[in-house]
């Protein structure tokens, strides 16, 4: 969700665009409603529809703030790919019909700006952005209650809810003229088996960053937005209408399949241990993907997990690796790569300000998680994950 960055002079002053959020309103209250004419317009369209195909969606899922921005940003570059973008919200469910109307509607572009996380990424309205996720909560209830089970597998079939996806996709191809999906959406790192399952040929993205400094950012991120909450009380409905529970005081953890590590989370979170309540969140869904690809070789040859470091420091070879993983053509994207190899650089804005005993504590949670990405030399990368 893209917010103002103008700073509050005084308590009427708001984040969140009025305009914004009573459309998003409007769609969040009538979107029964607009789920039916989602299925109409896949009807109407439904013998051009029928003719694409779904070859290859790239999803990048992860912890926020691993990098999957600027991984969804940069693959979203390539001439075969498209993905949701800023201006698909809150309008989600006729992709098509909202496509053909916003080519045939007079504007002027607007400025990029800096998103409202403040981490030097600029963003317009046709910037790539989670927005899918909006659709995953018509059909799944309760998929934020960090008290249910989040992951998913081929077992999971919601018939309902694959015909409507696979059209969407199809219909987002149709009205840009593109052949690749690109999925950016954090929630499904829970939900690679079940995706895996509806398209066998799909390519997995997954950023990990080292947890001293990915926790670092998830409490800057964090404090941010409970900030953000206190000075306009729309920002927590915003988050929620546009799906995103990661921050501010709203948030949930994604349940991975351990139930009291979950409510251990929330419970952290809600006595003030931020740090420690991060680390365990960390470990807990890296713990999860480790354990779903070492236990499904389909889904070990699909996924990449690309660290953040390795995309900062040595971005020739990762990028090109990913490329290769995702089977994309690398000729069509030299330009775009010769511009991210003079971009990419490790955030040098903040630092830990976490005491001597809360980063033990931390390295200590993740210590057997990061080691099996390569972060703790010291230790047996095929030590058992702890569950």
């Amino acid at each position: 969700m893209k917010l103002p960055l103008t700073e509050p002079t005084t308590a009427h002053d708001r984040h969140v665009p009025a305009a914004l959020f009573w459309k998003a309103r409007f769609f969040d209250a009538s979107a029964r409603a607009w789920r039916r004419l989602g299925q109409l317009e896949s009807a109407a369209l439904r013998a051009e529809i029928d003719n694409v195909e779904i070859t290859r969606p790239i999803y990048v899922a992860g912890v926020a703030r691993s990098g999957t921005t600027i991984i969804t940003e940069m693959l979203a570059r390539h001439p075969d790919v498209t993905s949701h973008r800023y201006s698909d919200f809150p309008n989600v469910y006729t992709p098509y019909w909202r496509n053909w109307l916003a080519a045939r509607s007079p504007s002027s572009p607007a400025p990029a700006v800096e998103r409202a996380h403040r981490d030097r990424l600029m963003v317009t309205r046709e910037s790539p952005e989670a927005v899918e996720e909006v659709i995953w909560m018509q059909f799944f209830e309760h998929l934020h209650d960090p008290a249910r089970d989040q992951v998913m597998t081929g077992e999971h079939a919601r018939p309902a809810f694959e015909a409507f996806y696979r059209d969407h996709i199809r219909k987002l191809l149709l009205a840009r003229a593109a052949t690749r999906y690109l999925s950016k959406g954090n929630y499904n790192a829970t939900r690679l088996g079940y995706l895996l399952g509806l398209f066998p040929d799909a390519r997995f993205v997954v950023p990990v960053r080292h947890p001293l400094s990915h926790v670092a950012s998830l409490v800057k991120q964090d404090r941010l937005f409970c900030r953000l909450a206190a000075e306009d009380p729309r920002v927590p409905r915003q988050l929620r209408m546009s799906g995103h529970f990661e921050f501010g005081p709203g948030k949930a953890c994604i349940h991975a399949g351990r139930a009291d590590v979950a409510a251990r989370i929330q419970a952290l979170w809600a006595n003030g241990r931020d740090v420690h309540g991060w680390a365990l969140y960390w470990n807990a869904v890296y713990g999860h993907l480790i354990r779903a690809v070492e236990s499904n070789p389909a889904l070990r040859e699909a996924v990449s997990f690309v660290r953040y470091e390795d995309l900062c420091r040595n971005a020739d070879s990762t990028i090109s690796g990913l490329l290769q993983h995702c089977r994309l053509a690398a000729e069509a994207f030299e330009p775009v790569r010769l511009e991210y190899l003079e971009r990419l650089s490790e955030p040098d804005y903040y630092r830990p300000d976490f005491s001597e005993d809360e980063i033990s504590q931390l390295l200590e949670s993740t210590d057997t998680t990061a080691a099996w990405f390569g972060y703790s030399p010291d230790r047996a990368p095929d030590r058992k994950v702890p569950l």
